[in-house]
């Protein structure tokens, strides 16, 4: 969603007439349900960090008392005191955010203490909120502490028999600090957590030199610090690109120790994890690879599988989950044999579990204007410093209004001391006190109701010392508060000494470390061999040690016959083309022994439904293939421009209605111009400079031009030797050379209709002399 839709999406307003047509009212009605949700549910406000329901949670703990240090009650309390207060929501649902709130391995900083069985980080569940107790823990007074000095707006609740803070005083910037994630209406938000004092070091940089620049910013914050540690190994411009733009993801791995054991054995020790991954869920992977199931649709596993397998159980031994008190995290691997590359190990396991993955980040939030949108890091902390700025202003002036109303009543009571047997009197005389004080000594409401509340022996043992004394530290308390009002630059200041002591309270060391390294690619060490791979027209694949083979020998199954058999080497790869115009590759050493009939092309990619196999390409990455439709499309393009890393391949040809794609032929160094040969008997022979050559694939240039009953029905490379015409001249196969030179009055510029082939052959089929001297 667009900032402009999320504009429109919070300025709709119903519209005045009363009668509306059923369309307009059920967009009416659901864009008031994408807002109730972006704003009451999903997404976090960049001023507290918290979603309603937290929010909720943490103020409703603070009422009952349950700060840090208070002895715990039960969580069912609590979340009862939510729901009839100020959540009339789910139980479970409000059961499940203080869960979360209080899980050390989801929060950076967890703000609620548990007490009990809280769920792991192998994805047990909670215990039922009747046996689990609950407190704040000391960092949440961050969040808390200021909730009773005028800093927040308190708006009145669900049924407005109660009041709730609008959001709460936030000291730090919690969101970056814990993160968060959910899903809206149009909108999601994947926040990671930040360390405390790096945060805060950019805060008080931010606040301190508004003009710093993105690259002094980023050092302070150089990336996310996960709850669980593990290691990040996204480049640190990358990084910066994603705090830049609010979008992007993460690399992170686990990491891992290696512990030395007797007689040289030795065995790898997982000690911490990346986000969203469990012990359990890397086993559970594993286990799949090492005992995989026969995937829906197939008979047999797909050679991917069987690879996978060979290769895990080929350098595994044994896996165990030692985690427990005494480590978080612990997952022991044992090798087949301490002769095996511990680096190898490693990467192995790294590149087929989930111990290395990504992470994403999209810093969407709400912001101080109460509009969702994405936005990059700066933006994030200068919008919390004007929140900041603005509560601590709140809180000073409130502090500044309870300092003047305490001087006022001192100044009564002065006047009380100095005059204190006339005061008693005239209470004692009077039938209205207060009006009599106000009157005789010249007192506001305020002060004479003060006086009258003060108990008679408060009032005879009155010292003007002491409210001399407090009168005077008053009014210099008053004078330093008047002070930050009128003065920016001080109240700043404040600001960042406040970030800094807080920092230093409740900061602690990074978990996570950012150190750059490449991704784990399971890799499969190939011998460099010279193959024959042996296509069939239904697309049955199989592979032969060598080249030079007798084609005629070839045995494949009834009705099946050849299409064609590439010799190339054992590291090449094989393409097939889709009728869809999709490309999908196929290693060449994965292909089965030619001992047997192979496998069909349809085991080894994805095809999607309708589509079928059409044409193959076999060779080096570097060769040089023609792509051409039947109505005379198309281009050249490497082979290696067409490999996909997908199973489902890759959009690669723009395949006009009603056409089909041609055999692709190799366009040999040699080769100078491209003969194409139509069903009617036309020729053409153009320049190969003509036809261009798209890395990124496409629909191609017209290249000859064809009447509406015609179609291509070959096309070949021509070198200086010319081209080898075969055909039946008088009931015999005969073979005829014709040079370059010869075919002279067929040349012509690309997009032409070509001429009639004059050759006194009947079926004749067009080879070009290089394929002609190779046989």
């Amino acid at each position: 969603m667009s900032d402009q839709d999320q504009t429109d999406l919070f300025d709709a307003a119903p519209p005045e007439d009363e009668t509306i047509t059923l369309g307009l009212y059920a967009e009416q009605a659901y864009l008031d349900y994408a807002v109730s949700v972006v704003r009451g549910r999903a997404l976090p406000d960049v001023g507290d960090g918290q979603k309603p329901v937290q929010r909720r949670i943490l103020y409703a703990m603070s009422e009952m008392g349950l700060r840090a240090g208070a002895k715990p009650v039960k969580s069912a309390r609590v979340v009862g005191d939510v729901l009839g207060k100020f959540h009339p929501h789910g139980d479970q649902a409000a059961y499940d955010a203080l869960v979360r709130m209080a899980q050390d391995f989801t929060l950076r900083y967890p703000l609620i203490d548990g007490q009990g069985n809280f769920g792991s980080r192998d994805g047990d569940g909670a215990a039922a909120m009747r046996y689990t107790e609950a407190r704040l823990t000391p960092i949440a007074d961050v969040l808390l502490g200021e909730i009773d000095e005028g800093t927040v707006d308190f708006i009145p609740n669900y049924d407005g028999s109660q009041q709730e803070p609008q959001m709460l005083p936030a000291r730090l910037p919690v969101m970056l600090l814990n993160g968060a994630s959910g899903i809206a209406v149009g909108m999601a938000t994947e926040i990671p957590s930040h360390n405390l004092q790096e945060v805060a070091a950019a805060a008080v940089g931010l606040l301190r030199h508004p003009r710093m620049s993105d690259e002094e910013l980023y050092a302070l914050i150089p990336g996310p610090d996960f709850a669980g540690g593990a290691q990040i190994i996204t480049p640190a411009s990358d990084i910066a690109a994603i705090y830049s733009s609010g979008r992007g993801s993460l690399k992170a791995r686990a990491r891992w120790e290696f512990e030395e054991m007797a007689r040289g054995q030795w065995q790898l020790v997982i000690t911490e994890l990346p986000p969203n991954t469990s012990g359990q869920k890397v086993l559970e992977e594993i286990e799949e690879i090492t005992n995989p199931k026969v995937k829906a649709g197939k008979k047999a596993l797909t050679p991917d599988q069987q690879a996978n397998k060979s290769a895990m159980l080929g350098m595994l031994d044994a896996v165990r989950d030692e985690s427990g008190r005494e480590a978080a995290v612990r997952l022991v691997f044992e090798p087949k044999s301490s002769r095996i590359d511990r680096n190898e190990f490693v990467n192995l396991l790294l590149a087929q579990t989930s111990m290395e993955g990504t992470v994403s980040v999209n810093l969407v939030c709400i912001g101080i204007d109460g509009r969702p949108r994405q936005r990059n890091l700066r933006t994030i902390l200068e919008e919390w410093l004007t929140f900041r700025t603005l509560t601590v202003t709140r809180r000073t002036q409130h502090r500044l209004d309870k300092v003047i109303d305490r001087i006022h009543v001192l100044e009564g009571r002065m006047v009380v001391y100095l005059n204190v047997d006339e005061v008693i009197q005239t209470i004692r005389e009077s039938d209205e006190p207060r009006a009599a004080l106000m009157a005789r000594f010249s007192l506001t409401e305020r002060q004479a109701e003060d006086i009258l509340e003060m108990r008679l022996r408060q009032l005879a043992r009155l010292e003007g010392f002491k409210i001399e004394q407090e009168l005077n530290d008053k009014r210099d308390e008053e004078k330093k508060l008047q002070e930050l009002l009128d003065n920016p630059s001080a109240l700043k200041r404040m600001i960042g000494k406040e970030i800094e002591a807080d920092a230093k309270k409740y900061g602690d060391a990074r978990r996570t470390i950012i150190q750059e390294a490449e991704r784990a690619v399971l890799e499969t060490r190939i011998v460099q061999e010279p193959v024959t791979v042996i296509v069939s027209e239904k697309g049955w694949l199989r592979s032969r040690q060598g080249h030079g083979h007798d084609h005629t020998q070839f045995g494949f199954k009834t009705g099946d016959r050849m299409y064609a058999a590439y010799e190339c080497q054992s590291t090449d790869t094989l393409i097939a083309l889709g009728s869809n115009g999709r490309v999908y590759s196929v290693a060449v050493a994965t292909l089965p022994s030619a001992r047997g009939d192979g496998q069909p092309i349809t085991s080894m990619v994805d095809l999607e439904r309708g589509t079928q196999v059409t044409q193959f390409i076999a060779g080096a990455a570097d060769s040089r293939w023609l792509l051409m439709q039947s109505n005379g499309l198309g281009f050249t393009a490497k082979l290696s421009d067409m490999i996909s890393r997908q199973k489902a391949g890759k959009q690669f040809v723009t395949v006009e209605a009603e056409q089909h794609l041609l055999r692709p032929i190799p366009v040999f160094d040699s080769s100078t111009h491209l003969a194409m040969y139509t069903a009617k008997g036309k020729i053409l022979i153009i320049d190969l400079g003509e036809v261009k050559s798209l890395a990124g694939g496409g629909r191609g240039t017209q290249l000859m031009t064809l009447d509406a009953s015609d179609s291509l029905a070959q096309i070949i490379p021509v070198g200086e030797g010319g081209i080898v015409v075969s055909g039946i001249y008088r009931n015999k196969q005969t073979e005829d050379t014709l040079s370059l030179q010869a075919l002279a009055e067929y040349i012509g510029k690309r997009a032409r209709k070509g001429r009639l082939f004059v050759v006194r052959m009947k079926n004749i089929t067009l080879l070009p002399v290089l394929a002609a001297n190779k046989e």
